[in-house]
């Protein structure tokens, strides 16, 4: 299929990046009330999903609701991709300094003063003289005391404070041994600030919090985020293309809701697309959604092949048999070594353990499966049967 795109001035509504606004949100109404009762209760909440189910959005819609926005200072931080406690503390201090910097001079001397161990390490803009975060890890160096600044400061500041700490299992591979506990020390002690601890990896995180052995021991509330209501989202759905005077049948947003089990990243992805690819008066068609999927994997085929590139060839094979086998079970058994010509089952346990800690496959209850749904889509077509959506 080939289609020339006419540019639309509207705004796509199937939003794949930053939260935009309670228009373009799809449900989580419950969610919502939940989590805004948690937070506005003083508590702590601990917040659990898959990757790209939508809590960085369902947080963000939080800090938008009237009962948190303008009552309380919020921060978001993203610690994936740290491995330090010194990275934890460079995300969470420029995060701070970036959101309150605006309010003006008072809140930078008030920064300064307390953030002590960092005020060497600050420079001034070129241009417009302004202090800017741009500091180097090994100017932190002493961790556990700007730590300390750090909360001091959430403590001092003149609302109550709101910090939503993404991926928090992360802190569990830092090479330091008493994050946890210094952490949860701090938290403890500061009564101006409240807490989300959101992550993906449900065992890590049932284990940080629910074992009576770690600091956090049921420290904070609890709430799973699922999958939105197929029939909610289809409304969403069929809500925004009519409203640009768009179609598309309910039969076929069931189809792809299936295809991606119901997964909100991936079905924003693809609406996206849809959304982009039909003109005003047109209808969706199944066409029109085979393209944008043929669309999405084109683009992120460097990025898979760049993966691949750095598997060795035993891990290749057990995620190629993943991706053929859709959801995997029993595969250190010797029919499943066989079926897909495997070296051996002790060879199948070494390579299943590094891919899920490369988080490439995932294991829920003794399935296995690709993690990343256009990835497996791609190993599909191009190294096992292809996939097919109807």
């Amino acid at each position: 299929m080939h289609k020339i795109i006419t540019m639309n001035k509207s705004r796509n509504p199937f939003v794949t990046g930053a939260y935009v606004s309670d228009e373009y949100f799809c449900d989580r109404v419950e969610e919502t009330k939940k989590l805004v009762r948690i937070l506005t209760n003083d508590n702590h909440a601990v917040l659990i999903s898959p990757r790209r189910m939508g809590k960085t959005g369902l947080i963000t819609h939080c800090f938008h609701q009237k009962e948190i926005a303008g009552n309380y200072h919020t921060f978001f931080i993203d610690i994936y991709s740290t491995a330090s406690l010194r990275e934890f503390i460079f995300c969470l201090g420029k995060q701070i300094f970036e959101i309150l910097k605006p309010h003006g001079q008072k809140f930078i001397d008030n920064f300064f003063s307390i953030i002590t161990s960092l005020r060497p390490a600050f420079k001034l803009d070129a241009v417009t003289a302004a202090p800017v975060f741009d500091i180097g890890l090994g100017e932190i160096k002493e961790p556990e005391i700007t730590l300390g600044e750090i909360f001091k400061f959430i403590q001092s500041a003149d609302k109550a404070c709101i910090v939503a700490i993404d991926e928090f299992q992360q802190i569990a591979k830092y090479p330091e041994k008493n994050v946890e506990a210094l952490l949860r020390t701090h938290i403890q002690h500061c009564n101006n600030g409240i807490f989300i601890f959101a992550g993906s990896q449900r065992q890590m995180m049932q284990n940080i919090f629910f074992s009576n052995s770690r600091p956090f021991y049921q420290s904070a509330s609890l709430l799973y985020l699922d999958v939105i209501d197929r029939d909610v989202y289809t409304e969403f759905v069929i809500k925004h293309f009519n409203a640009s005077e768009k179609w598309i049948s309910a039969e076929d947003i069931h189809a792809i809701y299936h295809f991606f089990e119901g997964h909100t990243w991936y079905l924003q992805s693809v609406f996206n697309e849809l959304f982009s690819l039909t003109e005003r008066n047109e209808i969706c068609t199944i066409s029109y959604i085979r393209y944008a999927i043929k669309n999405k994997l084109e683009s992120y085929q460097p990025l898979f092949q760049g993966t691949l590139s750095l598997l060795p060839e035993r891990q290749k094979e057990v995620l190629y048999a993943i991706a053929k086998e859709g959801k995997a079970q029993n595969i250190t058994s010797a029919e499943f070594v066989k079926k897909h010509s495997l070296l051996s089952s002790s060879s199948v346990q070494a390579a299943i353990k590094q891919l899920t800690e490369k988080e490439l496959v995932t294991e829920n209850n003794k399935v296995y499966q690709v993690y990343d749904r256009f990835f497996y889509l791609w190993l599909t077509e191009n190294y096992g049967t292809g996939y097919h959506l109807k």
